[in-house]
């Protein structure tokens, strides 16, 4: 018989972006409650932030990039401390904008970047939301696959996603990778056009997850099993029906949550954002934290091969995650391991990740 949570209020932290719906709904619909646990959400201000308190322990989990997670377990940027991947929050959902200035020039693509880059060079800067964030994957992932080394060819900035629009208005960016609302937010405000969504990166890749400092997970796991459950519940509820993603849009607009216009988030929740799909998104596959250790490697954040497997299983706690998923009715895959093709034709399975983050070249 699984036990009581040891811990009944728990401090959850969340960046305002589309992609923390499944975080406050579980909040707003009692799902948390339904599992003896109350969720104190908090509104956070950046990246860097939710790193910090997270590792502090001012907040005991958090909606929180994917990347950053391992940035931290690594000791990559000088803070090192051991961390934990719950689960899954979302797949998709993100994109690479590009400012209006330049598809007045041509450039609205891939390749047509790349042209203008070539036939007017200059000094070109794009920003990502934390360096060792997905979105900083995604963005050198794209640049990289269109002969653009994100490292010598453009200068790359950290922004707070809430700041992209504002930040690209004032001429400070070229380019910007973030989560939604912030690039549909831009297309509303003509100050930028989508070039690539993260879909077309990397099809159904994973995102945002729930996380938190392992000495948590190990202090709380009945809190941290009612917490998934939770999660798990709100994330099936929200993609039930078109109606109730329109009712979220609605809800998480407010200026507690992420701020803007309903229909800034309407527009990818309705598309290719998903947060539970019979539980194919929530699976904290041992592969999809490894791909992001071999980008980290592949850029020289990582300094030399990891333990990739090891690190991963350190890291993802997918014991934990089955239990919340037996609560909840969640299918669970056959396998920790999951395959995918990325934009360039490349295969990813997690089968033999040094030779993966090799393959890229220097």
């Amino acid at each position: 018989m699984l036990g009581l949570p040891e811990k009944k209020e728990i401090n959850i932290g969340f960046m305002p972006l589309t992609d923390c719906a499944s975080v406050v709904m579980a909040s707003l619909l009692g799902l948390d409650e339904k599992y003896g646990v109350k969720f104190v959400l908090s509104k956070e201000a950046s990246w860097a932030g939710v790193r910090d308190k997270l590792s502090s322990g001012d907040l005991d989990a958090a909606h929180v990039l994917y990347g950053l997670i391992y940035g931290v377990q690594m000791g990559i940027g000088g803070l090192k401390k051991d961390m934990a991947v719950l689960m899954n929050l979302n797949h998709s959902g993100q994109a690479i904008t590009l400012s209006s200035k330049l598809a007045q020039q041509g450039a609205v693509d891939g390749p047509s970047l790349a042209a203008l880059m070539r036939s007017d060079p200059r000094g070109y800067t794009f920003a990502q939301t934390f360096p060792t964030g997905t979105h900083a994957m995604w963005l050198y992932y794209w640049l990289a696959a269109h002969g653009i080394d994100p490292l010598k060819d453009a200068k790359v900035i950290t922004v707070s996603p809430p700041q992209m629009v504002a930040n690209m208005q004032a001429g400070n960016m070229d380019g910007f990778c973030a989560g939604e609302p912030w690039n549909q937010r831009a297309i509303m405000d003509g100050v930028g056009v989508t070039a690539a969504t993260t879909h077309d990166i990397w099809p159904d890749h994973p995102e945002k997850v729930l996380g938190c400092a392992l000495d948590f997970v190990q202090k709380y796991p009945n809190t941290s099993r009612a917490m998934v459950a939770a999660i798990l519940d709100a994330g099936k509820w929200i993609d039930a029906s078109p109606a109730n993603k329109r009712q979220m849009a609605e809800t998480i607009a407010g200026k507690s949550y992420v701020n803007t216009s309903k229909e800034a988030i309407e527009q990818s929740v309705l598309g290719s954002m998903k947060f539970y799909n019979d539980g194919a998104v929530n699976f904290p596959y041992l592969s999809d934290g490894m791909w992001f250790m071999t980008q980290h490697r592949r850029w020289g954040l990582l300094k030399e091969d990891p333990d990739y497997l090891a690190v991963a299983t350190a890291v993802n706690q997918i014991a934990l995650y089955r239990q919340a998923a037996e609560l909840t009715g969640t299918p669970l895959p056959s396998s920790a391991m999951r395959s995918s093709t990325l934009m360039d034709g490349k295969l990813w399975d997690g089968s033999n990740p040094a030779a993966y983050a090799a393959s890229f070249g220097p």
